[in-house]
């Protein structure tokens, strides 16, 4: 029993390091973030202030805060949508066998275990042969779908195997038309994972760099905008940015949480 405690003690101490590591740089950020206004880049703290906040709100010489988030907040947007609408129909494919399925599987997954900067290269590449100017609408969007879509569809395949077919074929005996059988039987059981799904593709799409730094173009998104900055802006302005676009990435997330746990109450009720 000594040795089972003391094991679980190692184990505890491990992961409790691992969450340190993992999130010690974004508290980091964030603790710097609210240094006064004779604040800099490091340790220790001059002091305590939301100046760097406001000065997001204020013109800046360096960086275009506005435009580049409002950029990656589009096309998370227009990717989610995409993103859930492909893996849907994807999945529903996939429940019935048909030529050429399983290449068309490994396919779709191979752009994972492909490099990112790779695909960005080539997207981009293929963008300047044919005449064509790369922007976050068109290069940027189809490099990062081939980032959130193999998750999507991966995700709905898993769904879909473990669906009870009974509850359709119960429908159908009822005399549900396959529109009524999918409209009310299907999806309603199926959107908690469409909001997971959702979930990866914004925020996969949100903070995506590699993919996006060869096919977007001119005009930044905001994980590039942020690298861009960090050669040329030497005040916690930065740690600011950061932080903020933090809490958004966690209200996202929270939001589709909270989405998840009202519909199960309500299929409850």
């Amino acid at each position: 029993m000594r040795n089972r405690g003391l094991a679980h003690t190692l184990l505890a101490s491990f992961f409790a390091l691992f969450v340190l590591f993992l999130y010690g740089p974004t508290i980091t950020i964030a603790i710097l973030s609210f240094q006064g206004p004779e604040g800099g880049l490091t340790f220790p703290m001059r002091g305590v202030s939301l100046r760097w906040f406001a000065n997001l709100f204020e013109t800046q010489a360096v960086g275009d805060f506005g435009g580049s988030f409002t950029r990656s907040i589009a096309l998370a947007c227009i990717v989610t949508g995409l993103t859930v609408a492909i893996a849907l129909l994807a999945g529903l494919a996939f429940r019935r066998r048909f030529a050429g399925a399983t290449a068309l599987f490994y396919l779709t997954v191979a752009s994972l275990i492909m490099p990112s900067i790779l695909i960005s290269l080539g997207i981009g590449l293929m963008f300047n042969i044919a005449d064509l100017a790369p922007t976050w609408y068109t290069s940027a969007l189809g490099a990062h779908l081939t980032w959130t879509l193999p998750f999507g569809v991966l995700i709905m395949l898993a769904v879909f195997n473990r669906f009870d077919r009974s509850l359709e074929e119960a429908a159908r005996d009822l005399g549900a038309t396959p529109w009524q059988v999918f409209r009310h039987v299907v999806l309603p059981l199926i959107t908690p994972s469409l909001i997971g799904v959702a979930l990866f593709g914004f925020t996969l799409s949100y903070d995506e760099f590699a993919r996006s730094i060869m096919s977007a173009g001119s005009d930044n998104t905001l994980p590039l905008e942020i690298y861009g900055m960090t050669t040329n802006v030497t005040s916690p302005v930065l740690y600011a940015l950061g932080t903020l676009t933090t809490v958004f990435s966690f209200m996202v997330i929270l939001g589709g949480l909270g989405a998840v746990v009202l519909l199960r109450r309500g299929r409850i009720g």
